[in-house]
C-alpha cells in the first residue's frame, strides 16, 4: 500500500506527466484504450476525464466503489497511473482511497496497488510494477474509489493519464540479410 501526501515530488519539482512525456522516456497510451466508467452525472464523464483541461471533472454517480475502466485491444506495458486531484477544488469528493486493478478482462482483475491520498491536489505518480520491479503488462486496468475525504458519496477525478515505457530497439544491419543484387552490394560498404 502506498501513502501518498498531496503529491509526489521528485527533486523539489511539481510532478507532471506531460514533462515526463516531453522527455521520451514514456508515451501517453490512454489513447489506445476504451474507457468506461461506472457511473457518471449527465456531462461529467469520460470526455472531461481526459480532455487535458484540469477544470474540467469525471462525476460518478451512485454507490461506491466508484470505477474507472481502461481495455485495451492488445496486451500493453503500462509503467505508471497519473492522476490529478484537487481536494482545496472538490473537498468531500476527492478520493481518499483508491485500488488499481489489472487483468485480461473484469472477471480475472487482481489488486495491483491501493493508494491512501490526505488531502491532495495536483498530480498523484503511481507506479505498477509486477513481482519482478518491471512494469505490468496487462489488457486492463481499473482504478476503484474506495472512499472519499470526509465520508464523501460520490468522487470527481479531474485527469487520468496511463503511461508506457519507451523501448529503443536498434535494428542492426546484419538482421536484415545480406545483399544480393548487385545494385544493392554498392551500398554495402561505406568509404
Amino acid at each position: 500500500m502506498i501513502s501518498l501526501n498531496n503529491s509526489v515530488r521528485v527533486s523539489g519539482e511539481e510532478p507532471d506527466p506531460a514533462r515526463e512525456e516531453r522527455s521520451g522516456r514514456v508515451r501517453e497510451v490512454g489513447s489506445q484504450a476504451v474507457w468506461s466508467l461506472s457511473s457518471c452525472k449527465p456531462g461529467f464523464g469520460v470526455e472531461q476525464l481526459r480532455d487535458d483541461c484540469l477544470d474540467t471533472y469525471w462525476q460518478s454517480d451512485g454507490p461506491q466503489p466508484h470505477l474507472v475502466n481502461i481495455q485495451f485491444r492488445r496486451k500493453t506495458t503500462i509503467q505508471d497511473v497519473w492522476i490529478y486531484a484537487d481536494y482545496k477544488a472538490d473537498e468531500s469528493y476527492t478520493p481518499s482511497r483508491i485500488s488499481i486493478r489489472c487483468g485480461t478482462h473484469f472477471n480475472d482483475l487482481q489488486e495491483i496497488e491501493v493508494v491512501d491520498l490526505h488531502e491532495p491536489t495536483g498530480w498523484l505518480l503511481i507506479p505498477l510494477k509486477d513481482i519482478h520491479e518491471r512494469p505490468i503488462r496487462t489488457y486492463m486496468v481499473q482504478i476503484a474509489v474506495l472512499s472519499n475525504h470526509q465520508n464523501g458519496r460520490d468522487t470527481h477525478m479531474r485527469q487520468i493519464k496511463i503511461h508506457s515505457p519507451v523501448e529503443d530497439k536498434a535494428v542492426a544491419v546484419e538482421s536484415v540479410g545480406a545483399f544480393t543484387s548487385s545494385a544493392f552490394k554498392r551500398y554495402s560498404c561505406t568509404r
